[in-house]
């Protein structure tokens, strides 16, 4: 990774891929994957050792980061108050004089994700600024409500604003593997989004194995998903490497099979600059520079953000700030 494209693509406006159209289910492909644990323990065993960077090259990449996190607050305690001081940190991430020292005023995150009562105070928050607002929704994190409502509170997010939907799935499809269930799950939610992109959680900690998550993951892509992801952050086990590998290949198959491509987001456990970095090199080897722009690729983190910053104070002062001074608010 060099620092000039790092600092080229995190400058780049949003851009517009086409939306993944979904295709028939192909039983027979899905029942062709496969997923070599130990090969791929190995080869990610292997990234942070050969994709290391430093100073003004870390300090580019870590910029590349910021602009591809979605912002999220998913607690029972979370208020308009605390939205709106989340939304005032994703117009503003980084403190306005490190950005100019830095040179790069304007960046913002990807975007902000909140439960749907929270859509309103979030729209409004981010308004004239571009930033999306994105809901978690179908029975989140279960997914276990009754089906009409999970696809009603689709539509109740949408109509409410917000501009990304990020459902989940029922896990017992993939680990039953009714591979047709879980197509026509998502293709209905994919259909409830309307104009809405949607990321479909696959809980990838609760599906048993890597070749269950290769599945859902090609699966959930031919019903439509815009975007695969791969926990809800509430799991005991979330975004691993491993488990990115597999959904990261899943998706480069998909686009040489349909020309479409595909966006992910690993999602829980990320909360160190560093770790982000690894993930940033996994998805330039495997996938290449466009999956590194925000219409392709965001972490579900927000603790994340907090270390970013304080790693880019110290590139600039050569000193640590505490950790209190980059609250998420």
């Amino acid at each position: 990774m060099d620092s000039q494209t790092a600092e080229r693509s995190a400058q780049l406006p949003q851009l517009a891929e086409p939306r993944n159209p979904g295709m028939e289910l192909d039983l027979d492909w899905v029942a062709a994957v496969q997923a070599n644990t130990s090969a791929i323990e190995r080869r990610c065993a292997t990234l942070p050792g050969r994709r290391s960077v430093k100073k003004d090259h870390q300090a580019a990449w870590l910029l590349k980061a910021i602009s591809l996190i979605d912002l999220t607050t998913l607690s029972g305690d979370d208020t308009e108050g605390r939205v709106r001081r989340l939304c005032s940190k994703a117009r503003q991430p980084v403190s306005a004089g490190l950005l100019r020292r830095l040179g790069m005023e304007g960046l913002t995150t990807g975007a902000v994700c909140v439960y749907h009562d929270m859509i309103p105070t979030a729209v409004k928050a981010l308004e004239r600024t571009g930033i999306p607002v994105a809901a978690v929704s179908t029975g989140f994190p279960a997914g276990l409500s009754p089906f009409h409502l999970r696809v009603a509170e689709i539509e109740e997010s949408v109509k409410d604003g917000a501009e990304e939907i990020d459902i989940v799935i029922t896990r017992r499809h993939v680990l039953q593997g009714n591979w047709q269930a879980l197509y026509d799950e998502m293709k209905a939610f994919r259909q409830a989004c309307g104009d809405a992109h949607v990321k479909a959680i696959l809980a990838t900690g609760e599906l048993g194995s890597l070749r269950n998550v290769a599945r859902a993951s090609l699966v959930c892509m031919m019903a439509g998903a815009d975007f695969i992801k791969t926990s809800t952050g509430k799991e005991s086990v979330n975004a691993t490497l491993p488990v990115s590998l597999v959904m990261i290949r899943a998706i480069r198959d998909y686009y040489d099979r349909t020309g479409y491509r595909v966006g992910y987001k690993p999602a829980g456990g990320i909360s160190k600059a560093k770790d982000a970095l690894v993930y940033l090199a996994l998805m330039k080897d495997e996938l290449g520079d466009r999956w590194l722009q925000p219409d392709l690729f965001r972490f579900g983190a927000s603790s994340l953000l907090g270390d970013i910053e304080r790693q880019l104070e110290h590139h600039v002062t050569r000193a640590y700030s505490a950790g209190y001074r980059h609250s998420m608010g």
